[in-house]
């Protein structure tokens, strides 16, 4: 989870209690503020319900969330940290630990003669937007614990990725030549362990514009590497000492784990994994594999006419500044269906189906990327004819949108001739 969210948590725990010191004090000068009126034993009772309840949703809360953590690891492990849920649970947190905070310090400060009215109001308000936020979660949490869920939600991520990355800016192909000799070349290794969850290529371009440099990428997004790990190639004339190597290390974001707000490929990867999960033999659940195939035709669909590949980013003026390694279609085909056709395809359903996706990237992919296709299709004729029958090898050459189950071809009404004939009867 992310610092931000962190210390927003953190934050409203603590506003919480700082709110529940100081608001009774200001009510103490200033008797007129408002809310509802309260004698001190009416203030008391409903500040300790109040506490009471809130820590008591805060463990239902608690083990809500652990019910989530358990369903998503299912699915896969590397969900927990791409899926937003988490998130917002941190947050329920906090504003949970606020409540109980404010009621408890406000509790502390009611004298015989003296009830906060606004305080009290202030925690029933709290109650109330508490208990909505927890309600919210809770349906959020129906939607998680389903694998059509956690499809959805990596879909919904990934597709908004593949809008920001691995855009058009840029020549796609091999690396453009450089204006330096190769000889006249730099590396710079990495100082940390960890993966690869981000190349700013803008920045990594900025900077190489600034040493007058074409800096060459040698690692990849979601790639693991340890320290002295060669990262980039600087061509150049400049001598060693003169390079900013502080500002272009820092275009290489390294983490502990892969994330998806920079890395489409890893969406592939999650969605992979959730359709190989369903098709283990402990699971056997090959309609929530249908479900993650469906979402990875969308993703493939939205690449299969965008340029892949190296991209080499240039300057205002044409100069090569930047190459980045990006993968090529291959790469991503494999690296969406391989493992999927190997396991699902002695699944009638998801034989169908994988059949249905390499006819429908057929008709929108560009000529020279059609033969990336020859070894998936040769692979479901071979695992068709391992079916037990033919009527069931016939069976599983049909390509179905949803498996099994979908109209072998939409109906349509015939056109009508020229003197309005050739419509439905309606007396049929």
């Amino acid at each position: 989870m992310s610092w931000a969210n962190r210390s927003a948590a953190v934050a409203l725990a603590g506003g919480g209690a700082m709110l529940g010191w100081w608001l009774p004090r200001l009510e103490r000068t200033h008797p007129s503020l408002g809310g509802f009126t309260y004698d001190s034993a009416t203030a008391l009772a409903t500040l300790s319900a109040i506490s009471t309840g809130v820590i008591t949703l805060f463990g239902l809360v608690l083990a809500a969330t652990t019910i989530v953590v358990q369903s998503v690891q299912a699915a896969s492990p590397r969900l927990t940290g791409v899926l937003g849920y988490f998130e917002r649970s941190l947050m329920l947190f906090g504003a949970l630990a606020g409540t109980a905070l404010y009621a408890l310090i406000v509790l502390t400060q009611i004298r015989p003669d003296f009830a906060p009215n606004l305080s009290v109001t202030l925690a029933v308000v709290f109650v109330l937007l508490s208990s909505a936020a927890i309600l919210r979660s809770l349906a959020g949490l129906r939607e998680m614990i389903t694998g059509g869920g956690l499809v959805r939600a990596v879909a919904q991520q990934l597709h908004a990725v593949l809008d920001s990355e691995w855009t058009t800016h840029g020549t796609h192909g091999p690396a453009t030549a450089s204006l330096f000799q190769p000889d006249e070349s730099i590396e710079l290794a990495v100082q940390r362990r960890g993966v690869v969850r981000r190349i700013d290529s803008a920045a990594l371009a900025a900077a190489a514009e600034r040493i007058d440099a074409h800096v060459v990428c040698l690692i990849s997004t979601g790639t693991f590497v340890e320290p002295d790990t060669p990262a980039l190639q600087i061509i150049t004339a400049a001598p060693a000492d003169q390079l900013d190597t502080a500002r272009l290390l820092s275009a290489l974001h390294i983490g502990p784990s892969r994330r998806l707000d920079h890395d489409p490929a890893y969406g592939l990867r999650l969605l992979a994994d959730i359709a190989l999960r369903a098709l283990s033999p402990a699971v056997n659940d090959p309609t929530t594999a249908i479900q993650a195939i469906d979402r990875i035709e969308s993703a493939l669909l939205r690449l299969a006419r965008r340029p892949l590949g190296p991209t080499t980013h240039h300057d205002r003026t044409g100069v090569p500044r930047a190459t980045i390694n990006h993968p090529q279609w291959t790469d991503l085909l494999e690296l969406a269906l391989a493992e999927i056709t190997i396991r699902g395809a002695t699944s009638l359903q998801v034989h169908r189906r994988l059949r249905f996706l390499l006819a429908t990237l057929t008709k929108h992919l560009p000529p020279d990327r059609l033969e990336s296709l020859t070894l998936y299709q040769d692979a479901l004729a071979h695992t068709a004819r391992t079916f037990p029958t033919p009527a069931l090898t016939a069976l599983a050459g049909q390509p179905d949108p949803q498996g099994l189950g979908a109209p072998a071809m939409p109906f349509r009404l015939p056109e009508p001739g020229p003197d309005g004939s050739g419509g439905l009867d309606p007396e049929s």
